[in-house]
């Protein structure tokens, strides 16, 4: 199963593109293909425009000259124009015109090209995140959440401008061709050596860049993901930065990431905008020599005036195209990484989809059959040929020290973990049969759990009981009855804004007992099938706890509940109590029985 980031080494460009390419939709292939015709458009318009040049110039300097030419008397005739004088504003206006049209079309293409990547990198950025959301337990719990914020922000957005480049790379290319012919039609030999000399140069700076740029861009997507690890510890732990006094050693940790990454960008640019100013004097230089061996080679410097500009007037807009070509391939080199990230996450394996299931109706109860369980390979079993049973209606209560496996059997039981050895069947079914995927969906959506430590989004009092479900479909009546429920109706009803009030990011305005008793109002709001506790009421005061276990103990008998908890006191009302050690079920029976055995 992947992970992110990716391993390395990088792949190339080209594969990277390709990969790319794989997972864009067939309505983006067909506005990529009708791109294309825009960027032609673009290569015809600037070859119309430099071949309007010419005309133009020669018009200006030597109308009569332009005049003698059969091909511009013909045309001339046609629109009455009959002399060399006459000449001047016609040509004039198509230059102009020829000048605009390639602005325009320029414009056009810049703006497609925007929108275009924007809704590539939407896609891409959605597709990421829903392969990540459906991921297996298991790969969530061995990953590092800032590698996947990177991958999934950071990454996304560098892919996208990769993309955005290599579309302007595309419409640089188009367009250079198009100058390029148009130079060889004017001048065959000057546009053959401006290509010799400014390919050449291009070539060689790109060679001696490659590898320097492939290694920044793997710097920079780590850096990246160790920038965010130390914005994530830092400001998830600021109570202790505060008390302690760390502020510089997390802001210490923090610079060690940025400012390299930043330096390495900085780096990555030179590479890719210096050309430009050492190409930009090497083609004034040319065109010095140029305009000196034409006057030597024709005479006269007004005959040669005409195509010198023209040619001056091409090489301005080459240069431009290559140093876009160049600096596109630059920076591409330079995203490999972060594309290379991308992928990793858009190639996720997705689970069958499974539509439309209803929660499972627990008729004849849970069964751990000889169930072993291990999170890494060839590492000691967490679980040892663990037997259990449930039955409907039942208040199990679950006990163990630290790390005797209470935890991953809890997981275990919700369908979150996949046995090593033996089978998690429910009403005499195994729940990981990959003929009846179906089965492992329902299941999951039978199940309500209330973790140790609740995670409460920075919404309202509301939004957070009926977790996961659309602000218009909140059944307003059930969330009072299950905050009711949790006795934590009273706090919620007293504060200014009821249950519309905001909990702040992960609850930070509300107490340990207050976020507690709201997952647990979580959970009563689901109606699931079967109830799930795990340390749930550790933050509680003693009084409050009483009154929230009268409240689950007043739950509909039809309901299983099932409670794992340190303080053997939360357990003494239940149906059965098991106790584990070191992955093994150790007593099993009457509250009375196993915590009297407990207590000794």
């Amino acid at each position: 199963m992947p992970t992110v980031p990716t391993t390395r080494p990088l792949q190339s460009t080209r594969t990277l593109l390709l990969g790319i390419w794989s997972h864009l939709s067939h309505r983006r292939r067909i506005q990529l293909c009708l791109l294309l015709i825009v960027m032609l458009a673009s290569g015809v318009a600037e070859l119309l425009s430099l071949g309007a040049a010419l005309p133009f110039l020669a018009v200006l300097n030597e109308p009569l000259q332009l005049w003698q030419q059969p091909l511009i008397q013909h045309l001339a005739s046609r629109v009455r124009i009959a002399s060399a004088s006459q000449l001047v504003m016609p040509v004039t206006l198509i230059f102009a015109t020829a000048s605009l049209l390639a602005a325009l079309v320029r414009l056009a293409n810049l703006w497609l090209n925007a929108r275009l990547a924007a809704a590539v990198g939407s896609d891409l950025s959605c597709e990421a995140y829903r392969r990540t959301l459906y991921q297996p337990y298991t790969v969530h719990i061995q990953r590092n959440s800032a590698a996947v914020i990177t991958a999934t922000t950071t990454q996304i957005e560098l892919t996208v401008v990769a993309l955005r480049t290599l579309l302007q790379l595309i419409t640089s290319v188009v367009v250079g061709v198009g100058l390029l012919a148009g130079l060889f039609v004017i001048d065959s030999a000057v546009a053959f050596g401006a290509l010799a000399l400014f390919g050449t140069a291009y070539v060689l700076l790109a060679a001696k860049a490659r590898g320097q740029l492939r290694s920044n861009g793997l710097k920079i997507a780590e850096a990246s993901s160790h920038r965010l690890k130390a914005l994530n510890e830092g400001l998830g732990a600021i109570r202790d930065v505060l008390l302690n006094g760390s502020q510089s050693i997390h802001l210490q940790i923090y610079r060690e990431a940025d400012r390299p990454q930043r330096q390495l960008q900085a780096e990555n640019y030179f590479f890719g905008a210096f050309p430009r100013y050492v190409l930009e004097a090497l083609a004034m230089v040319a065109i010095a020599i140029l305009g000196g061996l034409l006057v030597l080679q024709r005479g006269t410097g007004l005959s040669v005036i005409p195509l010198l500009g023209t040619l001056a007037l091409g090489f301005q807009r080459l240069l431009p195209a290559l140093q876009q070509i160049y600096s596109g391939w630059a920076q591409l080199k330079g995203y490999n990484a972060a594309i290379q990230d991308v992928l990793a996450m858009l190639n996720q394996p997705l689970p069958l989809e499974v539509f439309g299931v209803k929660a499972l109706p627990l008729r004849e109860g849970i069964r751990l059959d000889s169930v072993s369980f291990s999170y890494e390979p060839h590492k000691t079993n967490v679980l040892q040929g663990l037997d259990l049973e449930i039955l409907p209606g039942e208040r199990i209560g679950l006990i163990g020290s630290s790390g005797s496996g209470k935890s991953t059997t809890l997981d275990l039981l919700m369908g979150l973990l996949l046995p090593s050895n033996g089978r998690v069947m429910v009403d005499g079914l195994d729940l990981h049969d990959l003929e009846h995927p179906e089965r492992l969906a329902a299941w999951r959506t039978s199940i309500a759990h209330v973790p140790q430590s609740v995670y409460l989004a920075d919404r309202s009092i509301a939004e957070n009981i009926a977790f996961g479900v659309p602000r218009r479909q909140i059944d307003l009546g059930l969330v009072k009855q299950a905050a009711a429920q949790a006795q934590i109706a009273s706090f919620i009803e007293e504060s200014s804004q009821g249950y519309e009030s905001h909990v702040g990011e992960r609850g930070i305005r509300l107490s340990g007992g207050q976020r507690q008793r709201i997952g647990i109002a979580r959970a009563i709001y689901k109606q699931a099938r079967v109830l799930i506790f795990d340390e749930a009421t550790s933050a509680l005061d003693h009084e409050t706890e009483e009154s929230v276990m009268n409240a689950i103990n007043g739950l509909s008998r039809e309901l299983t509940v099932i409670l794992v908890a340190h303080r053997l006191t939360t357990v003494e009302r239940c149906d059965r109590v098991i106790r584990l050690s070191q992955g093994l079920k150790v007593a099993d029976g009457p509250p009375q029985q196993v915590l009297a055995n407990s207590y000794h």
